[in-house]
């Protein structure tokens, strides 16, 4: 069957259309993607403003149309952060729901990180052993952990890219002391985690998701997209601290420059580097393996479980 997945995320509004049935991989057949920044449209007041409503119903508009065209037998929508954090949040689905239709799901941050997990660990196997899971979005950070296909322990942060660059990184490129600052705040709450990862064990095999980690890796060597999903992706430690006090230089025009940054990407990679950076280093973490998958195919993967076999 043609299933569709709608992400309404910090940063974007993703359908992602996949021919799937249970037991075999999805089969990406169409991908529409709008940047809507949400979790940059938050008021002082910690609302969607009417305005960012008045875009999202837009962009959902746009997306049920794109569904229809590409055959979409059945549609998986679900919001993250950005709405889950909003003190209007019940308002924003109710618009949604009123004026398209769609009924998005909103998923908890341990949700968040399970889903994650869950396509981790079905893209690399039982044979990666004790998988450490870690994902930047533009509203959270999620880290899980575990054995089996359902994590051991998981965790969300409000350590999002998008979210730490519009209220701690005003300046282009930002002062010294605002990255200092953002530098220990990232590591603080971090480090309230780390106890109860480590408790269980160290990990065979550490992955990261995510368009931040996949953009840190390019810009540190790793192969392009264009190589496609299946070459071999990873981040070295070593070299993503290289690269943090290079980008602190840059402007968000110089960010656009590297290999693998897009233009709307760019003005967030910093807080996405410092998020990465504090990460790997608090869970003693030398290099970990960028998986192509996360929580949409996570997604789709828990609904194909509850099909059954075809």
């Amino acid at each position: 069957m043609r299933l569709g997945v709608l992400d309404v995320g910090s940063n974007t509004v993703h359908l992602l259309v996949v021919d799937a049935h249970p037991g075999a991989c999805p089969l990406p057949a169409h991908s529409h993607k709008v940047d809507l920044r949400l979790a940059q449209l938050l008021g002082d007041g910690g609302a969607i403003g009417p305005e960012g409503v008045d875009r999202l119903v837009a962009v959902v508009h746009e997306a049920l149309r794109a569904a229809e065209d590409k055959g979409v037998e059945e549609l998986l929508p679900f919001a993250t952060s950005a709405v889950r954090d909003a003190d209007n949040a019940d308002d924003v689905l109710a618009r949604v729901r009123e004026e398209t239709g769609v009924e998005l799901q909103v998923l908890s941050g341990a949700e968040e990180a399970r889903l994650t997990f869950l396509a981790a660990r079905r893209w690399f196997g039982w044979s990666a052993g004790r998988l450490l899971v870690i994902d930047i979005g533009g509203g959270s950070l999620e880290i899980a952990y575990g054995m089996d296909e359902e994590p051991d322990a998981a965790v969300s942060l409000p350590l999002g890219a998008g979210r730490l660059t519009a209220a701690r990184l005003p300046g282009d490129p930002p002062e010294s002391d605002d990255v200092r600052a953002l530098r220990r705040h990232v590591r603080t709450e971090i480090a309230r985690t780390v106890g109860e990862f480590s408790r269980l064990g160290a990990p065979d095999h550490v992955v990261a998701t995510s368009k931040t980690f996949k953009q840190l890796a390019r810009i540190a060597g790793a192969p392009g997209s264009a190589e496609g999903p299946y070459v071999q992706r990873e981040l070295k430690r070593e070299s993503l601290e290289s690269w943090v006090p290079r980008l602190a230089g840059m402007t968000v025009a110089e960010r656009a420059e590297l290999p693998g940054v897009s233009e709307g990407r760019a003005g967030q990679l910093l807080a996405g580097a410092l998020v990465a950076e504090g990460a790997m280093d608090l869970f003693g973490v030398e290099r970990l393996e960028i998986c192509p998958w996360a929580l949409r195919e996570g997604v789709i993967l828990r609904r194909l479980d509850h099909m059954g076999p075809a």
